[in-house]
């Protein structure tokens, strides 16, 4: 696969990407929104003074979502494999019906905050991405996850994230 990033360079990945080197934390519950979340992620690096984390997610064949969330500081990302399939929410809670979606080798710039939140899967076949977030500081936060009522639960942090996959990754 050749990643095209603009008029900087291209990325040959064909045959560089072994996800089986990495220990992945895997998230698989219904959220109250009615929805499946299921993903794996593994964390590739970090820089707690900057708010930086790199990470991999892993959606499979089975439909499952990442939660409801709404990126606050600027994220990156790059599909390596597969798709992945964001559903926004309008301003009344309401998903889209239709996905948009990314293949592998597209990327998107969310320049933070997002305007609404959205979820993510994979799409028939599934998805892997390569995700980079840059907060800012060490207390910054990444993104806002919601409930089904759309309310903010949790502002995740790349401390939170770290914690959470030092003592859950397998």
């Amino acid at each position: 696969m050749t990643i095209a990033t603009g008029n900087l360079a291209t990325i040959d990945l064909d045959g560089a990407l072994d996800l089986t080197k990495y220990k992945w934390q895997e998230f698989h519950y219904e959220d109250d929104h009615g929805y499946l979340v299921h993903h794996d992620q593994t964390i590739l690096d970090y820089d707690r003074e900057r708010g930086t984390l790199d990470l991999l997610v892993r959606w499979g064949k089975d439909g499952g979502h990442c939660m409801v969330h709404r990126h606050i500081a600027s994220t990156t990302c790059i599909v390596l494999e597969g798709e992945q399939h964001f559903y926004d929410y309008d301003e009344n809670g309401k998903r889209a019906t239709e996905p948009r979606i990314r293949r592998a080798g597209e990327h998107g710039l969310s320049k933070g905050p997002d305007t609404m939140p959205h979820m993510e899967r994979g799409g028939p076949d599934g998805g892997v991405a390569f995700f980079s977030m840059h907060g800012g500081g060490p207390d910054a936060v990444l993104y806002d996850a919601y409930d089904k009522d759309m309310n903010v639960v949790v502002e995740v942090t790349p401390d939170m994230i770290l914690q959470d996959f030092e003592a859950n990754a397998k």
